[in-house]
């Protein structure tokens, strides 16, 4: 199987924008939306728009978007927003998850999102605890009111290549167990890497459930663009192929999206030595970032690609996404 460097993708639809539409302190929704351009940005905290980490799920006939959300006026105590569609393109927000357990005092986001058995399942991160974040779990029969996992949070990495952080949660299915994919930090508390966990799919998944698949990380940064930080796993089967999108580089540095392959889902080998989804041009909505990607398969087989961006350096961010397609095993942007 040969994975060759993909070519450079224009998107002129996406990445660049009438002046009416556009500005460096504005984007004009309905502009976008009235071209079937997806953008969303909750306004609900009376500060700019701003959403972030998207994850996307079809459940009871809608799609349902978890993302993070600020509150509180300022960067801290971090909640997660819930928004539903009828058709991917327009969202309605619904409401914001509020603390219901004591490690989600300090605040907690990122969710990764998944419909099991006939309900929402909600993997998330703590946050603001720096090297003591760790992964939690919830579940849901709506889908928007949430019940906790008593022995949260249930999971976080060990092992001489982490500080012990675990963030940016998303599961997959993988024959008779649930695989748990995470972001990390090595001991330093500089570079941002993947890892790699898994419990029986059939249990509860509680904290006693999980086993670190690897004692390292699994994808780590080493390209040029992809700077001093791997983040956000979305994950994609495709056949007997995992797929992995992934963010590269911290936020605004430009972080942008690459994807990886792997047939046993701890080794993992890129498409591509360039990002899948670049930062927008400087006239763009999105000239800051196309970041933190959320994979979502529809029942009709086609897959998007959901992700934040912004222009003003993270003032403010929306959610967007883009058409997946397939070739020789190979994703592209449509």
């Amino acid at each position: 199987m040969y994975f060759g460097r993909l070519l450079s993708l224009a998107l002129p639809c996406l990445c660049a924008c009438a002046p009416s539409a556009f500005s460096a302190d504005f984007v004009n929704v309905k502009s976008f939306t009235d071209r079937g351009i997806m953008m969303y940005g909750d306004t609900s905290q009376g500060g700019p728009p701003f959403a972030k980490d998207p994850s996307v799920v079809k459940f009871n006939g809608r799609y349902l978007m978890y993302y993070s959300v600020p509150t509180g006026g300022g960067m801290q105590g971090w909640r997660i927003g819930v928004a539903a569609s009828k058709d991917l393109l327009i969202w309605e927000r619904l409401t914001t998850l509020e603390p219901a357990h004591p490690s989600e005092a300090n605040g907690f986001c990122a969710p990764g999102a998944i419909v099991l058995g006939g309900k929402v399942h909600l993997f998330y991160q703590t946050y603001g605890n720096r090297e003591k974040d760790a992964i939690c779990y919830a579940w849901s029969d709506d889908g928007v009111t949430f019940t906790r996992e008593p022995t949260n949070p249930i999971f976080h990495p060990h092992g001489d290549w982490t500080c012990g952080r675990a963030i940016d949660a998303e599961v997959i299915p993988d024959g008779d167990r649930l695989l748990l994919y995470f972001a990390s930090r090595d001991p330093s508390y500089k570079i941002q890497l993947v890892g790699v966990a898994s419990a029986p799919l059939n249990s509860d998944w509680a904290r006693d459930k999980w086993t670190q698949l690897a004692d390292r990380t699994i994808l780590k940064p080493e390209l040029a663009w992809e700077q001093d930080c791997l983040e956000a796993p979305a994950m994609v089967r495709r056949g007997k192929l995992l797929y992995m999108f992934y963010a590269g580089a911290y936020n605004n540095k430009p972080q942008q999206i690459g994807c990886a392959v792997s047939t046993d889902a701890v080794n993992w080998k890129r498409v591509s030595d360039q990002p899948i989804l670049a930062v927008g041009r400087p006239d763009a909505w999105n000239s800051s970032e196309s970041g933190h990607p959320g994979a979502f398969t529809d029942t009709d087989g086609q897959t998007y690609l959901f992700y934040q961006g912004n222009a003003d350096n993270g003032k403010s961010w929306f959610l967007s996404k883009v058409k997946i397609g397939w070739k020789n095993d190979v994703p592209y942007v449509e």
